[in-house]
């Protein structure tokens, strides 16, 4: 049995040479750092994978993103060996899969590991549960207990009611979630997606997201998922990988790429980026500012200081209550002095988990949010203010690179 944060997949100092003699002066001058075109240009060999490595822990979805030719399609092919490495180690749960031939490959691809293609690769001449169920039947599963594991695959994705129907009766999406069952019909611990959700109609490829996302936080796979689409890769990702032409650029956590891009290349890839929809609440919020009730309204409004307001908070450490510095100066112009009466209810609390995305329409009141945990107990505070300073300081991180790369 695995301990969690195990590393389940990995890939150390992976080359993968295509042409006729990939181990000649093409790995020797890939090796010393020279540019995949120009090992091209001086050996008429294509660099796919060039000194690659990552590790996958189990149970994440650790996406590896990048544009056509930067090796991220070769790499999830090395995993299941689909392709031979040049030089370097592939690991799953500590199997050499590239030493792996025959049958022994064969069984551990169908015990290990599930697929979903991009093009759905799906058998037109059977239907839906002959579909999903193809990989038990490989494994010479019983008939009845396949069907049994096909529908309940099948009712992952929402697709049990079509289990009879023919493959061309489908639309795209419903065929992609019949390649989705299928891979988890056999129910392997590893799940390798390719470019799976690239096909489809953007509004189809979000709901796929959000049903991958469904589905892992039920069985907590260990997901190893391809994509050229970097909001993808920020959406789903627990960790994300970049590559550039054949090389690891970065590896980090949806919002250490967003917020701490390593070059000017990653860092022009974020700026088309909807950053509320990465940086989570906990990155901007800082600690609340607690009244306290007992005092009076001047004595409140000394101890706000420099801050927009405070929240007053009841035995439990739940907020019942805001006074913001605009109330307290508008009251105490009338000559209001309990803290009492100026104190609001009615103001907004978010969790530290969320998005800044989830919480545009409550900053846009003007107001302190209270960042409250499971319990409802004040654990920060979220200024709408800060919620633009942090849009704005990612927007502008291109502009240090461009700096550091023409002066």
């Amino acid at each position: 049995m695995t301990e969690a944060g195990e590393t389940i997949i990995s890939l150390k100092n992976v080359y993968k040479i295509f042409g006729p003699d990939p181990r000649g002066r093409a790995l020797d001058l890939s090796s010393a750092g020279v540019h995949k075109d120009e090992v091209q240009r001086l050996s008429s060999h294509v660099v796919g994978m060039s000194d690659i490595s990552f590790d996958v822990k189990r149970g994440e979805i650790f996406v590896v993103m990048g544009l056509s030719g930067s090796g991220k399609s070769t790499a999830i092919r090395t995993v299941n060996k689909l392709h031979d490495i040049t030089s370097g180690s592939v690991t799953v749960e500590g199997v050499d899969v590239q030493a792996l031939e025959g049958k022994n490959l064969q069984s551990f691809r169908r015990e290990k590991m599930g697929m979903v293609f991009q093009h759905f690769a799906l058998f037109p001449h059977i239907n839906v549960i002959q579909n999903t169920s193809y990989g038990l039947k490989v494994q010479g599963v019983d008939r009845r207990e396949r069907e049994i594991a096909a529908l309940e695959a099948l009712a992952m994705v929402g697709l049990e009611a079509y289990a009879n129907n023919d493959i061309s009766q489908l639309s795209g999406g419903m065929q992609q979630r019949v390649g989705l069952a299928r891979a988890l019909c056999s129910n392997p611990p590893i799940l390798l997606m390719d470019e799976a959700f690239s096909a489809l109609d953007p509004l189809i490829r979000r709901q796929m997201q959000d049903e991958l996302m469904v589905i892992q936080n039920r069985l907590h796979k260990t997901i190893l998922f391809i994509t050229h689409d970097l909001n993808e890769a920020l959406r789903i990702g627990t960790r994300v990988c970049i590559l550039r032409d054949g090389k690891v650029v970065q590896i980090g956590t949806p919002e250490e790429i967003l917020t701490e891009p390593a070059n000017s290349y990653v860092a022009e890839f974020v700026q088309d980026v909807d950053q509320g929809r990465v940086i989570a609440v906990e990155e901007v919020m800082q600690d609340a500012m607690v009244v306290n009730a007992a005092s009076t309204l001047v004595e409140a409004v000394d101890a706000l200081g420099n801050r927009g307001g405070g929240f007053v908070v009841d035995a439990s450490g739940c907020p019942t209550g805001l006074l913001t510095k605009a109330d307290a100066g508008v009251a105490l112009a009338h000559g209001t002095t309990s803290l009492s009466d100026v104190i609001r209810s009615d103001f907004e609390t978010t969790r530290a988990t969320q998005r800044l995305n989830d919480n545009y329409a409550a900053a846009g009141r003007g107001l302190p949010i209270a960042v409250v945990d499971g319990s409802g107990c004040l654990v920060g505070e979220l200024e709408p203010r800060e919620i633009m300073e942090e849009m704005g300081r990612v927007e502008q991180l291109i502009d240090g690179f461009e700096r550091e790369v023409f002066l």
